[in-house]
């Protein structure tokens, strides 16, 4: 009776886990079976926005289903997500994710929700920042910026945007390691800072470089410093952080995320739309234009920036001394 009881059992069981078996392939087989809505937590024309807006539109082409940019704003992007993980977990809701996303829990003392609930699909670009100052300045370079801030002790100052985020991190850095001290000047948006510098009234600006170049070109301010591992391609005149003896590297990349639990044919799927529509040129050409690195990536590579950016944020935090806030 036992023997049988379990044979029953273990017939209950197999079927059951054949039915699911099927039902996921089956989801995965009909996906997109409806409209896919891609989630960005930032305002619209935003470096999280602009791309967004671009990979739906060849998925659209690509799927026969109308992909759709919302953007919710607010919270560091967390408005986005937490609604992106009160959707079904079916593929259909996805998230223009960013490095802020995975940083979050090491800046915030409450986030709502775990790095464990996102599954990176695919970074789609990746973007270096420029050290600016101003035309007045008579700092040229970062030697010069040093030397500049230790004879005005506590004098100059530089903007930031964002708790945590690169435009404190960096000049955070850059203090420790030259030894200097500036204090932080906090603003609403990168754009308004940098007319700071502009200005003559902000002495040192980490920018995006679609904010920077064009104040470059204008001779509106200086570039002294770029924080990529290598010059970049479009400003090739600019050393690196590194090549003037200070060993800073900072970089933010973008991407699109998918709840967990969303099933993997379907985030496979999901990859392969974006992996296509980052490598096309209707991505790539107006992207690059700004200074940004498009490049796509595997659900594996995805994974593994995801968690290492995590981990390197967390412990260079704790490098600078910088405190979860409320």
């Amino acid at each position: 009776m036992i023997r049988t009881s379990l044979a029953a059992a273990a017939t209950l069981a197999l079927g059951t886990t054949a039915f699911v078996v099927a039902t996921v392939g089956a989801s995965a087989q009909n996906f997109p079976s409806k409209p896919i809505k891609i989630l960005v937590g930032f305002p619209a024309g935003g470096p999280s926005d602009v791309p967004a807006r671009l990979i739906a539109t060849k998925m659209q082409a690509a799927l026969g289903q109308p992909v759709v940019v919302e953007n919710k704003t607010g919270a560091a992007g967390m408005i986005a997500l937490k609604d992106l993980l009160a959707q079904p977990r079916d593929g259909h809701t996805l998230l223009l994710c960013s490095y802020i996303d995975a940083i979050n829990p090491s800046i915030f003392k409450k986030v709502d929700y775990k790095l464990d609930d996102i599954v990176p699909v695919s970074l789609i670009q990746k973007a270096y920042y420029a050290i600016a100052v101003p035309t007045a300045s008579p700092a040229n370079d970062l030697k010069g910026f040093v030397a500049h801030a230790k004879a005005n002790p506590g004098k100059l100052n530089y903007g930031r945007v964002g708790t945590g985020s690169v435009t404190e991190v960096v000049p955070r850095q850059f203090e420790k390691t030259a030894g200097i001290a500036m204090t932080g000047v906090t603003f609403r948006g990168t754009g308004p800072a940098l007319q700071e510098v502009v200005a003559n009234r902000l002495d040192f600006m980490v920018g995006p470089l679609s904010l920077t170049m064009p104040l470059l070109q204008g001779q509106k301010l200086k570039v002294i410093a770029m924080t990529s591992p290598q010059r970049i391609a479009s400003a090739p005149s600019v050393p690196t952080m590194r090549e003037q003896g200070v060993n800073i590297v900072s970089e933010g990349w973008w991407g699109v995320c998918a709840a967990s639990g969303t099933p993997a044919p379907v985030l496979e799927a999901v990859n392969k739309q974006v992996v296509a529509a980052v490598n096309s040129a209707d991505f790539k050409t107006p992207i690059e234009k700004t200074g940004v690195i498009a490049g796509a990536t595997s659900l594996a590579d995805a994974a593994k920036i995801w968690k290492e950016t995590a981990a390197e944020a967390e412990k260079l935090y704790k490098e600078i001394g910088f405190q979860k806030v409320d």
